[in-house]
């Protein structure tokens, strides 16, 4: 177990899902993490969800935190980091999950000697089945990294990337589970129209989405390889392959990816 505070500027559902998920995994005591935020209402759930203590003032975080998480909106970032430097030890590892915000930008206003590590979350962290990306600034040190990659790994994946590719983190995999649910609605619908009860449905496609995403992380194969292999000749999935080609789902899901990686480029940018 972590001996090190770890502090959350912004209470809302990723810090929550992350603070969730290491207490949960046992990396860390509800005593060791405090959170911040204005909404009264956003400390309580997290409080609520992780018997962990909150606060309204982001210094009190700030000073307290041996690794200090920035869960801001990228919108709402700004103001955060004007009023950071002065609060935050030499000590202090700092870890943002804000899309888009680059590490030059934090650096100019944190100092650049300040530790930084910029990382991409997603939601199944709460599950202990997140996929993250992430990327470090020159002061962050190995034991930094492994520090974080000891955090990110007690709740998923997590691979390092050059920042240039970040954007492109956040549209795969950081909005990856809403395409995701827009994937196993549609299924159920289907599986309702052809007359199956609804949870019956649900379940069903749930279960086959995760049992086709485990087959491809455990087997190694290609998706393609997988695919062929279910696909008989003149049978019922190559039929179904074929209207999904008809209907456009393999390029609706590119630009959907393509388009989230722009927006957070956006984000950045403003």
């Amino acid at each position: 177990m972590l001996k090190k505070r770890i502090g959350f500027i912004g209470a809302g559902q990723m810090a929550t899902a992350l603070a969730q998920g290491w207490i949960r995994k046992g990396l860390v005591s509800p005593e060791n993490v405090l959170a911040s935020d204005p909404l009264p209402e956003a400390r309580t759930r997290f409080e609520q969800a992780t018997g962990a203590r909150t606060a309204d003032k982001n210094q009190e975080v700030a000073t307290a935190s041996g690794v200090l998480v920035l869960a801001v909106k990228p919108q709402h970032m700004a103001p955060v980091l004007k009023q950071l430097p002065q609060y935050i030890a030499a000590q202090t590892l700092v870890v943002s999950i804000a899309a888009g915000i680059r590490i030059a930008t934090m650096s100019e206003k944190l100092g650049a000697s300040v530790r930084l590590i910029r990382v991409m979350p997603n939601t199944p962290c709460l599950l202990g089945q997140g996929a993250f990306g992430y990327c470090v600034n020159e002061a962050a040190g190995e034991e930094d990294i492994r520090l974080v990659e000891q955090l990110l790994g007690a709740v998923g994946i997590a691979h390092r990337v050059d920042e240039k590719l970040m954007d492109a983190v956040t549209g795969l995999s950081g909005s990856g589970p809403a395409f995701v649910y827009v994937l196993i609605e549609s299924m159920a619908d289907a599986g309702v129209k052809m007359g199956l009860p609804r949870l019956v449905a649900l379940s069903l496609a749930a279960q086959t989405v995760r049992g086709a995403a485990e087959m491809v992380l455990s087997s190694g194969e290609h998706p393609a390889v997988l695919k062929d292999r279910v696909a008989s000749p003149g049978g019922t999935t190559i039929t179904g392959l074929a209207a999904l080609e008809a209907g456009g789902l393999r390029a609706a899901m590119i630009a959907a990816v393509e388009t989230a990686t722009h927006r957070s480029a956006e984000l950045g940018a403003s």
